[in-house]
């Protein structure tokens, strides 16, 4: 990941590439990084007076993460998405890669400083929140959530495992709820548009695959890449549930395929209909659609017409129903 030093001599040609990378390690001290599931554990030491990561840098590595700081001594000013703080030793910074970031030493003098960090890779992150938090985030020191993070983060660097174990999966998981408890609940906006894109993505999946029977919320998880936890606060948010909508699906095209056997006069049967819609069974599928246009699947007639489509967020009468249906595989 590139940043630029303020390095002084370090620009001059006259160096050679011993002397360079001896300039270097004077100017950036000691780096130690040990895994933390998917993440890592860092402790680094800086003696640059100005660390700067500007968007030519962001363009050419691609990084795509965040990281916690945590400033052990020295103080110096961060300064990111328009968001300038004054750190301090113990106070937890959340920085995100993919947008530029400019660390200044106390008065723009050289350090040192010395910091513990974690590098937190973003879509798990996000799809763990449920929303996209902004970098340039501050923690005082002497929260509770930073202090256990704080921790973490120091055992992992002190006593290094060699070999990933199962544990480290449910490690990784407290890390992300200690972030989320620690800069989550500032971001409403970012996360309310990261969550709408998302929630249009997880529709458009589901219109794809809704006619499968065995299709379900774990599989529209699974398919777009976050939680099922993630999912379901994507629909409660709008006062919904994910099988909701997709039975919302299941039953319009219903709806159409009745109208068109109508029109037709075809000979299609009703479990024909009720199978090619999703559904297992004609008597499953005959409750839910009475519930949802208030007459049976036989009365569904071209007068009827088919009621449109289904509205994303909609419904929201048919938990009671749904609490109901033991023999759905959505529920």
């Amino acid at each position: 990941m590139l940043y630029r030093f303020d390095t002084g001599s370090l620009g001059k040609p006259r160096l050679d590439y011993d002397a360079w990378r001896d300039s270097l390690q004077r100017i950036c001290g000691r780096y130690r990084a040990e895994r933390l599931g998917h993440s890592k554990a860092l402790e680094t030491g800086c003696n640059a007076g100005r660390i700067e990561r500007d968007y030519c840098d962001v363009r050419l590595d691609g990084a795509d993460h965040y990281f916690v700081l945590f400033p052990l001594y020295g103080q110096s000013l961060m300064i990111q998405n328009d968001q300038t703080a004054q750190l301090k030793a113990g106070d937890a910074v959340l920085i995100d890669t993919a947008r530029p970031v400019k660390f200044l030493g106390q008065d723009d003098r050289k350090g040192p400083w010395r910091i513990l960090a974690i590098n937190l890779p973003r879509q798990e992150l996000v799809a763990h929140l449920g929303l996209e938090p902004q970098g340039g985030l501050v923690r005082p020191n002497g929260t509770h959530a930073g202090r256990l993070l704080f921790d973490i983060i120091q055992n992992a660097t002190r006593e290094p495992v060699s070999e990933p174990t199962s544990a480290y999966s449910y490690m990784q998981l407290v890390v992300y709820d200690l972030v989320g408890a620690l800069f989550a609940s500032s971001d409403k906006v970012s996360g309310s548009r990261h969550a709408d894109k998302l929630f249009a993505r997880v529709c458009d999946t589901i219109k794809e695959v809704f006619v499968d029977p065995d299709f379900g919320p774990a599989d529209v998880a699974a398919r777009t890449g976050i939680s099922l936890r993630y999912l379901q606060k994507l629909f409660t948010q709008r006062s919904s549930t994910c099988s909701n909508f997709i039975y919302s699906l299941r039953l319009d095209h219903a709806a159409r395929l009745l109208y068109r056997r109508e029109s037709l006069r075809s000979g299609q049967s009703l479990n024909e209909i009720a199978y090619a819609c999703g559904f297992r069974d004609h008597t499953h599928f005959a409750r839910r659609f009475r519930h949802r246009f208030g007459h049976s699947p036989g009365a569904h007639s071209a007068k009827n017409g088919y009621a449109g489509t289904a509205t994303e967020g909609s419904d929201s009468d048919e938990r009671t129903l749904e609490t109901q249906d033991s023999d759905s595989p959505l529920i």
